[in-house]
């Protein structure tokens, strides 16, 4: 039998701890299920009051270049915020095109964040 070294028990410690990482990165993922009517990793529709701000976000018809933001209507005080999915998976909007954030909601409360106050103005489809 080998002997213990402080190598291999400094090995043996790393892999046990990246073993159990990973199993825990996985067991939520795999015990997550969608909701009844809801695709699996599809966000959730709200509505709610943020910062004194009325945010709102729904699944939108796809297909037009309306919607060529996947499929995602969000507004802010009922001007629509345009929003995008990104390859990862993260969401980005016109006010805060370079803090992807994991939800059109928390896209829409990123905005409010950044317009301070401010008015959200429509912005102009081409």
């Amino acid at each position: 039998m080998p002997e213990l070294t402080r190598r291999l028990a400094l090995t043996t410690a790393a892999a046990l701890a990246a073993t159990a990482g990973a199993a825990g990165l996985v067991a939520p993922a795999a015990s997550a299920a969608p909701a009844a009517g809801q695709q699996h990793g599809s966000p959730e529709s709200f509505d709610e009051v943020y910062k004194g701000r009325r945010i709102q976000g729904r699944p939108s018809g796809m297909g037009g270049h309306h919607h060529e933001h996947g499929g995602w209507s969000v507004f802010v005080d009922g001007v629509e915020l345009h929003v995008m999915r990104n390859a990862d998976g993260s969401w980005i909007s016109v006010v805060s095109h370079y803090d992807p954030v994991p939800t059109p909601r928390a896209a829409a409360r990123a905005a409010v964040d950044e317009l301070q106050g401010a008015p959200l103005l429509p912005f102009p489809a081409n």
